[in-house]
């Protein structure tokens, strides 16, 4: 993000400040590759308060999109559909990036509390794609999905 005044005028520290932490606290994204070939960008999500808000408030998802969750251990990692727009399917993935659980096509939210959806094997990795994406690009469970993260 780049902010350009307008000609003579001084921004607040503040608003400079907020700039420069929303453009270092922004995701990082990385290529994934599904089983079928295709490539997606996902948004890697690491921290707690980013794997919390997930899509939430986002109108939808881009269709060469994803997000990725990645968790420092194997768990039954589950996730909500909280303030969410649109249906997605979730995949869980081992260690290895195999899959091992998936959700399809799972509503937005319409109860309080909402319901968390949880694999039946631990995972150490959660896939966010459009609802209907998972099974048409072949991310079904034995299936591997092949993405790098940096160190």
């Amino acid at each position: 993000m780049k902010l350009r005044p307008a000609a003579g005028m001084v921004l607040p520290l503040a608003v400079v400040l907020a700039a420069a932490v929303i453009a270092t606290t922004a995701p990082r994204q990385i290529p994934l590759t599904l089983p079928s070939g295709k490539v997606l960008t996902v948004e890697v999500m690491v921290e707690d308060a980013d794997r919390q808000m997930g899509l939430m408030f986002r109108p939808s998802l881009p269709e060469d999109r994803g997000m990725l969750f990645v968790f420092g251990e194997l768990d039954f990692h589950g996730i909500w559909m909280k303030n969410c727009k649109f249906p997605i399917d979730i995949v869980w993935l081992d260690e290895s990036r195999t899959v091992v659980h998936l959700a399809e096509a799972v509503p937005p939210c319409k109860t309080d509390p909402c319901p968390v959806y949880q694999p039946l094997r631990r995972a150490a990795y959660v896939v966010e794609l459009n609802a209907g994406e998972a099974r048409r690009e072949k991310a079904l469970v034995g299936a591997a999905l092949s993405f790098e993260l940096a160190r």
